[in-house]
């Protein structure tokens, strides 16, 4: 993310170019929440298809309302004890005048306002891949309420808030390596450690109902990912924005093909699904690299994301904690990766004169990351893990075992993905369509 505040020899003035660019930017970082959600869904069985769709749609609204009240002046307001912000005058952004630039910049307020809003809408998103099936929808409405006030905010202004500690400090996250993808990995990691495995975890199929879908997802997520990772410089101006649009199109292609290559030697086959995530796993890793490394770096970085990305997804058959679609694997440690190879490959000639050990910088910019990286680890784990054992123990984290079995879908939403009422008579619809008239006949009788 570019610094909260730069000096300037002559105050800024408001650009029409940027700032249209920035809104453009905006809706293509909330487009990215959908396109998750798609992601998500078609990874999940048939059962659970709505309710991975919803837990995803629900951040938007409930980050919306949070930003606005509170969220953005926790994030971004004046530092206090290079921990948190504060501006009373940001509280429901009523006293914000419509042409008030964001401190040397030459967009609005508002502007960098609602760019940031997509960011925080997305992070509590991603955690909910993790803990797809099993999870009650009111109890992660509110786990998202808790989480993105408790460790969203004050990690955004810590990473990306003038005076927040690794701000100050140097650490490079130029779109969200750290205050994102690890931050949303760690605290999915803390979330299943508590609530513990799906039922029929390793013994079960749990294959994805729809590649399709996942497809359509990665599809979109690649999209507006440019927006994620360009529009995080704030402006067009000098090209390190164009900089970070063009390596996040070549590390994510690198990652694609590094997994697939992997995949093929590993388990003999070339799969759409493989596909997908080593995409996401290199779109990961160059968020928070990307304007630091050049375009051959981009390449290394995204090559040894899917690499070890897609060795790391099988971490969860070995330890034995029920990572459902790899938000682990994916995003804690390709956002590691991403965050740490600042301190190889840092050119010194893009966002900043920062040069990594490849460059002649040895290892004082790696150091940076790696305070970076492991504060926010540790603090996103124990704290997101507190918060689910709380509400455990309170309202309960988990459906039954009889919901979770017959599909999370009709228990919390009394929905399903898929009507098949139309597609004829015979033995295949009754076979399709009978669990789910016996979980409808299970919510009359009760």
């Amino acid at each position: 993310m570019a610094p909260a505040i730069t000096l300037a020899a002559e105050a800024p003035k408001l650009s029409a170019a940027n700032t249209g660019f920035m809104l453009i930017c905006s809706a293509l970082v909330m487009l990215m929440t959908p396109g998750l959600a798609f992601f998500y869904g078609g990874m999940v069985r048939v059962k659970s298809t709505l309710n991975m769709l919803m837990m995803s749609f629900i951040s938007l609204g409930i980050v919306t309302i949070l930003w606005v009240l509170y969220g953005f002046s926790m994030a971004f307001g004046t530092d206090s004890g290079s921990l948190i912000g504060w501006n009373s005058d940001w509280l429901g952004l009523d006293k914000i005048g419509l042409t008030e630039l964001w401190p040397g910049y030459t967009i609005p307020v508002f502007v960098f306002m609602v760019f940031q809003l997509m960011f925080a809408i997305i992070t509590p998103a991603l955690i909910s891949g993790a803990l797809a099936d099993r999870v009650k929808f009111s109890a992660w409405a509110l786990f998202i309420t808790l989480w993105a006030t408790v460790v969203y905010f004050p990690v955004a202004h810590w990473v990306w808030g003038a005076g927040g500690w690794a701000f100050e400090l140097g650490v490079i996250d130029f779109a969200g390596g750290t205050a994102v993808h690890i931050n949303a990995g760690a605290a999915a990691l803390g979330v299943i450690l508590v609530i513990g495995k799906r039922v029929g975890f390793k013994k079960d199929p749990m294959r994805p109902h729809s590649l399709p879908l996942v497809m359509l997802g990665a599809g979109l997520l690649w999209f507006g990912w440019f927006g994620f990772n360009a529009g995080s410089w704030l402006g067009n101006d000098d090209g390190v924005g164009a900089l970070m649009f063009v390596n996040t199109q070549i590390a994510t292609a690198a990652a694609m093909l590094a997994w697939l290559i992997y995949e093929k030697i590993r388990h003999g086959a070339f799969t759409t699904l493989g596909a997908a995530s080593g995409a996401v796993a290199g779109l990961v890793a160059i968020t928070p690299s990307g304007g630091a490394v050049t375009p051959l770096g981009a390449i290394a970085v995204g090559a040894i994301a899917g690499v070890l990305c897609a060795m790391a997804v099988g971490l969860k058959y070995r330890f034995g904690y029920d990572d459902s679609l790899d938000v682990v694997g994916v995003h804690l440690v390709g956002g590691v990766l991403g965050s740490l190879l600042i301190g190889f490959f840092a050119s010194g000639k893009g966002q900043s004169t920062a040069e990594g050990l490849f460059y002649g910088g040895g290892l004082t910019q790696f150091w940076k990351q790696c305070a970076g990286v492991f504060a926010v680890l540790a603090y996103s784990l124990i704290v997101s893990a507190i918060l689910a054992f709380i509400l455990d123990k309170t309202m309960g984290m988990r459906v039954t075992e009889d919901d979770e079995v017959t599909g999370i879908d009709q228990a919390e939403h009394a929905e399903t993905a898929y009507d098949f009422s139309g597609a004829g008579g015979g033995a295949a619809r009754t076979a399709v369509t009978a669990p789910v008239a016996a979980a409808a006949s299970k919510k009359v009788d009760a």
